[in-house]
This record gives C-alpha cells, structure tokens and sequence, in this order.
C-alpha cells in the first residue's frame, strides 16, 4: 500500500472538538491530561443543559453572597462576584451571553467565564459547593418555573370550558357509558366532568410544587460542606421554603422530575380523553358540534373535507409525554445514593415535557373556542334509545314498587316499545297494563309519562350535588370561577 494512500479508520487522528480552547480545564480536572475527545463530546451536556443559564446565575449570586457575609471569601471577591452575575445575567436575558461550545457544561461555563472577568476571584465562586448541588438546585429552579406554567395554563383550559359550559346549560344530550347512550344529560354537565378532572391535574401540580420547595445547595457532592455555610440564608435569598433536609438525597433525588413528568402525563391523558370526545362530536355520524376554520384544516386532495388536527395532535402529543415519564422512572431505577452521572438525562425529558405543555395548553384553549355547538343534534339524540328508562323504574320506586320489580317492569315496556317503534312516553295505559302489574300497583297512567320521560325533566330531576340539574351545573360554573379566580392569585 503506498504511503499517501488514506489510513484505516481504526488509524486515523482522533477528532477534535472544532470550539476547543486548549489549556483550560474541566472544573474536576487536576491536570492538562485531557480525556479523548470522543469521550469528551459524550460526556458533555452544554448542548441541553445551556437552557439552565439563567437560574445557574440566580443560585450562584446567592451562593457567592452567602460566601461574602460568612467571611468565606472576602467581602470584596463577593461583591465583585455578585455583579459579575448579575451583569450576566442580564446579558443572557438580553441574548448576548450564551455558553461556549468549549465547556463541558453550563455550570463549567459560568465559573470560566467569571475567572475570564475576573481572575482569581472568579474562581472562588465554587467554594462550599458541587456539581452535584449546583445542577440539583438548577433543576428545582428551573421546575418552579415549569410547575407555575403548567398550573397557568390548566386554569385557562378550566376558564375556557367554563365560557362554553355557562353558554350551554339547557343543551340537552345524552350521557354515554361503554358509548352507550345511557341517560339524559347536558353539554354543560359533560364539559364540567373535564373540569373535574383538571381541577384534580392542577392540584397535582400544585402539590409537587411544594414537595419540591426546598433548596439542595449546601449539599456540596454527598455529605456537605465543612465550611461554615448559611444554607437558611441561601435557601430565602432564593425564594425557597427550607433547605433540603438530607445532602446525600439532594443530590441524588430526582422525584421532582419524576413529579413534574406525572402530573403531566395525568393531564395528558385526560386532554387526550377530551379530544377524542371531540373527534367523535365533531364527525358526520354524531353531528353534535362543528369546529372552526380556526381550529380545523382542510384536506391536500378532498376539498369538502375539514380536520380536527389540533385534538388529533394532542392526543398524539400523549405518547411522548408518557414516554418523559417512563425515561425519567427508567433512569433512576437502579441507581445507587448518591449522584450518579445517569442523572445528566434528567434534563432533556423536563425541557421536552415543559416545551409540550407550552404548546399542547393553550392549543386546547384555541379548540375549546373554536367549538360550535349543535344543541338540535344533541336533542335528537335522546330520542332513541330509551335514554329515560331509568327515570321510569325510579318513578316506580317512588311509587313504592321495589326497585328490582321496577327494573323488570320497564325492561319489558322498553320491550312493548321497541316492538311497536315508539318511545316509552307513547305507550298506552293498556300498553303499561299488558307488560307489568307494577304500573297499576303504583298508579302509573300514560297521560303522565310524556311530561315525566321529557329530557328536560329528567335532567332536572337529578339535582343532588355533582348532577346534571341546570342549577347545580350553574352553581359549578360559579365555583369553577372562583376557584380559577383564587388559583391566579398564588
């Protein structure tokens, strides 16, 4: 072979990292000795974990504060390290500072970047910490955000089915199980059932966000600092309700992740639900509501075909949601106390799953106005299928017959009717007579079921708390608001 011919690929140079700036080291680096740059670039997480810049800023500017006033560091190195942030900070929220590609990660980056300004006073900036707290306590601030946001954005869906719900009342339509109808009911009850299920979504939220509400920086690696820290000073400055409790499980807990990724997971599922309930309204074959232009696309090839994409992609945003969850249980499932670099994968699930709820929220709230409902097709849905026959067996009970005879009797009107293809308020008084003894025993005539079997009577009947009754689906509305109202001011 000659010698100008190119090298097996087993021979050749190994790469370099084109941004690579030689002579600086890793903040855990002791020596120029560097690793192989295959290595180097598996091992880095700028490229994700840049998005943590920001509150990286935030908790180091309270650190190097704390440092200053328990004499750690002269006051001087913390009053120059404290502006130093805060300038980077607010050039970073203006889009001018923005990690070096050289770094390994964000935190490597900050702390070089504030030698570069500073000299050696940048570099006491990490005195009393680890990594491993600094990105614990960069994940707490970063899901504070993520937690406020999605509790947001839950309400507005809440407060936008409550517009549509207090607009449909009276729209009476059937209430399905195993999508069946089953009994008469009203689009408003059926939307505050998705009320229902939200209000629990944000109370997850919620609650996770408190669980989360305590600061791990002072944890240094694994068991702490022998310097004489104020973790009750950091954890105030920054807004948190207490210093972490253990400093082997702040560096190794993820369960805020995992919390965070649930309670999305949970929400998706139920939006998914809803969007599927809309596709099928929205169908030729139900016909209960129309949506929008605003909300609908038209077909490539089919030009009298409008699409529900936007419930299609929600419920297809689902499966990616779930996923966050299952990566982020999978990661930390066999992991010994305490960090363990697995956790560096933390991040892209929490920055995916934050970046899908952003979009899937306030995308529903845009589907729930563009909802037009047809409370005629709704209607004419209650007129087959016997939709009223519970209301006939519990008239009987309350004419004394008990509930298991009354059962049979309407079963076998039910009967008499579908054999003649009417409705149960059409039947005759012979009718009721020649199907069941229990008619007469509780003095049951014709004449009364017409107005008794009404959808309108039905549903007005069922006014315990949580039914279907016009006033209570009001009262709810009502509540909803306040609670949507009360919610926005924490």
């Amino acid at each position: 072979m000659s010698t100008d011919q190119e090298a097996p690929a087993s021979r050749q140079q190994k790469p370099r990292r084109p941004t690579e700036m030689p002579g600086v080291l890793k903040l855990w680096e002791t020596s120029p000795t560097g690793l192989d740059p295959r290595v180097d670039l598996f091992l880095s997480s700028l490229a994700v974990d840049s998005r943590l810049l920001e509150v990286d800023l935030e908790g180091s500017a309270a650190h190097a504060a704390m440092l200053g006033v328990k004499g750690i560091i002269p006051q001087s190195s913390a009053k120059a390290l404290t502006d130093a942030l805060a300038a980077m900070l607010a050039e970073a929220r203006a889009g001018a500072l923005k990690p070096d590609a050289s770094a390994e990660d964000v935190h490597s980056f900050i702390e070089l970047e504030l030698t570069r300004r500073l000299g050696d006073t940048g570099k006491m900036v990490h005195a009393g910490r680890s990594r491993n707290d600094q990105v614990a306590l960069d994940m707490r601030l970063y899901l504070r955000q993520a937690f406020n946001e999605a509790k947001v954005g839950v309400l507005d869906v809440i407060g936008s089915l409550c517009d549509l719900a207090s607009a449909n009342l009276e729209a009476y339509m059937p209430a399905y199980t195993h999508m069946r109808r089953a009994q008469p009911s009203t689009l408003a009850f059926h939307l505050l059932a998705w009320c229902a299920a939200l209000e629990r979504d944000w109370g997850r939220f919620d609650d996770a966000a408190k669980r989360a509400d305590e600061c791990p920086l002072g944890s240094a690696a694994v068991a702490g600092s022998g310097l004489p820290l104020d973790r009750e000073a950091v954890a105030r400055a920054l807004g948190f309700a207490r210093p972490s409790r253990n400093a082997m499980d702040a560096t190794a807990d993820r369960d805020a992740c995992v919390e965070y990724a649930a309670a999305a997971a949970t929400l998706l599922m139920h939006l998914s639900r809803y969007c599927e309930e809309i596709i099928l309204w929205s169908s030729a074959e139900f016909g209960f509501m129309d949506i929008g232009n605003e909300c609908s696309t038209g077909s490539s090839i089919m030009p009298q075909k409008r699409n529900p994409d936007v419930a299609e992609l929600v419920r297809g945003k689902t499966g990616r949601v779930f996923g966050s969850l299952v990566s982020l249980l999978t990661i930390q499932k066999g992991l010994p106390l305490g960090y363990d670099r697995d956790l560096q994968e933390d991040k892209a699930a929490v920055f995916d799953l934050r970046d899908t709820l952003a979009g899937v929220l306030p995308a529903f709230v845009a589907l729930v106005e563009a909802l037009k409902p047809k409370p005629a097709a709704m209607a004419a849905a209650l007129e087959t299928g016997f939709a009223e026959a519970t209301d006939l067996a519990e008239l009987l009970v309350a004419k004394g017959v008990p509930f298991r005879d009354g059962y049979a009797a309407t079963k076998a009107a039910i009967a008499a009717a579908t054999g003649k293809g009417i409705g149960l308020a059409a039947l005759s008084d012979a009718d009721l007579a020649a199907v069941s003894g229990a008619f007469a025993q509780a003095g049951i005539k014709a004449a009364d079921l017409a107005a008794y079997l009404n959808p309108s009577a039905c549903v007005a009947r069922r006014n315990l708390v949580g039914g279907p009754a016009p006033v209570r689906t009001a009262e709810e509305i009502a509540r909803l608001r306040h609670f949507v109202e009360d919610s926005s001011q924490q």
